[in-house]
């Protein structure tokens, strides 16, 4: 990516990333404040700042919103939810509201949109704001289904706009490290991956309710069949119906099992084979997306990647998080394993991670803010860190993994069609029916 900002020193690095001086190497930190130069670490200045638009306000919605405030002004906010709408507007004052985010994709003025929606609205309004010719960063999982994946994919190619991936990891020091030095062999040779998940919740039976006033249930429902309204199938707790998204195993999994697929080199291909089992019934009339799951893949190059849920009173990481976090990624080689999940990084032998790699060495993409990033690309119209490639095939091994749990079975897949080989019944699940008219003639 070419240059837009300055080169940050050290001190301004550690500030930019909320490093402490010891918590890394000085080596890999000032490698990367020397490579800092490839992305935007200051705002842009006034007159060439962005206009965005929020669709979907929640907490993760405004959150997101906030961080591209710094490189422009908020000027729409949309939600199905009359309160979610209202906190939008008061967190950005002088954002126009909107129920409909057709009638926001309307403006002319809207340069990019942050799209936080539930994920089963992800694609359609990703693949609407592409359309209507703007920029996009929409929240993970990117997709709701594989099949979703693809046409989401073919839709970023033909208009050629900048779609990021709300993966934010991939923006995070420590994972690129780890990846630095697992593609630079300094474990060997990879033979087997352990992602750690947080367990989902295992509630219910839950009643009905009159829908809230406000709220707009047919259109948050959207493509999902009807239902009547039960106050844990919206808002936060939609994560855990199989309907809606797939549990933790879609939500979490979309962060580590992506840092999976960029270590080993895989961000446009997936595995060979699947396997996965439910360990736990669930409550009958709650939540339906399995709250504890095994799920194991094989790739073609004979690694072997097992993700499995974890409770608080069973974590059984092998490795000491200082943070208390019950969830990571360890990589097993030929010589060694490295450990890595939020804000740390571990190793068999912590002098594999202070010897400084070669000035050859291969490297990842360079991002530490993803916002960031995001800004930059819409600038430059060069890809951005997570694309719609790499976060359609992310989602795709997390929606793998959900077919595997729900059919209980193993599964061969190919990776370059994107089909499961000789089995009918579970190329079925690779699309679900679109329940009209919230479908692709929608938009």
């Amino acid at each position: 990516m070419k240059s837009q900002s300055p080169i940050p020193s050290r001190r301004n690095f550690l500030k930019m990333t909320g490093l402490a001086a010891s918590s890394l190497p000085f080596w890999f930190i000032n490698d990367c404040a020397a490579q800092g130069k490839r992305e935007r670490v200051t705002p842009l200045p006034p007159s060439e700042r962005i206009n965005f638009a929020l669709i979907g306000c929640g907490g993760q919605g405004r959150g997101d919103a906030r961080n591209a405030g710094r490189h422009g002004q908020i000027v729409a906010v949309c939600d199905v939810d009359a309160g979610h709408l209202a906190a939008a507007q008061k967190d950005f004052p002088g954002a126009k509201g909107y129920a409909d985010f057709r009638e926001l994709l309307e403006r002319d003025d809207i340069d990019a949109v942050i799209c936080g929606t539930v994920d089963h609205w992800h694609t359609l309004v990703a693949m609407a704001t592409m359309k209507a010719g703007k920029d996009i960063y929409c929240e993970k999982p990117l997709t709701l289904t594989i099949d979703e994946g693809k046409r989401l994919v073919e839709v970023q190619k033909q208009t050629k706009r900048v779609l990021q991936t709300g993966t934010q990891q991939r923006s995070s020091i420590y994972f690129r490290m780890a990846c630095d030095l697992i593609r630079n062999g300094r474990i060997g040779k990879i033979q087997k991956v352990e992602v750690w998940l947080p367990a989902g919740l295992r509630q219910g039976p839950f009643k009905t309710s009159p829908v809230p006033e406000g709220f707009d249930y047919d259109f948050w429902l959207g493509q999902t069949p009807t239902v009547k309204y039960v106050k844990e199938r919206t808002h936060f707790s939609f994560r855990y119906w199989w309907t809606y998204s797939g549990g933790t195993m879609t939500d979490w999994g979309a962060h580590h099992n992506d840092i999976v697929l960029w270590a080993l080199d895989l961000d446009g291909s997936g595995p060979v084979s699947v396997e996965g089992k439910q360990l736990v019934d669930m409550i009958p009339g709650g939540f339906t997306a399995a709250s504890e799951y095994e799920v194991t893949y094989t790739y073609a190059n004979g690694v072997v990647h097992t993700c499995r849920s974890t409770t608080a009173s069973e974590w059984h990481g092998g490795v000491k998080d200082p943070n208390g976090q019950q969830h990571g990624i360890k990589f097993h080689g030929t010589d060694g394993w490295i450990w890595v999940t939020r804000g740390t990084i571990n190793a068999h032998d912590r002098q594999i991670l202070k010897d400084k790699l070669p000035e050859n060495a291969k490297r990842v993409y360079l991002s530490t803010n993803h916002m960031g990033n995001f800004v930059d690309c819409i600038k430059s119209r060069e890809n951005p860190i997570c694309p719609a490639e790499t976060g359609h095939r992310s989602a795709s091994l997390c929606h793998l993994g959900v077919i595997a749990i729900r059919l209980g079975r193993k599964l061969n897949w190919d990776p370059v069609k994107e089909r499961f080989v000789g089995d009918d019944e579970a190329n079925e699940w690779l699309a679900r029916p679109m329940r009209k008219p919230y479908d692709y003639t929608m938009i």
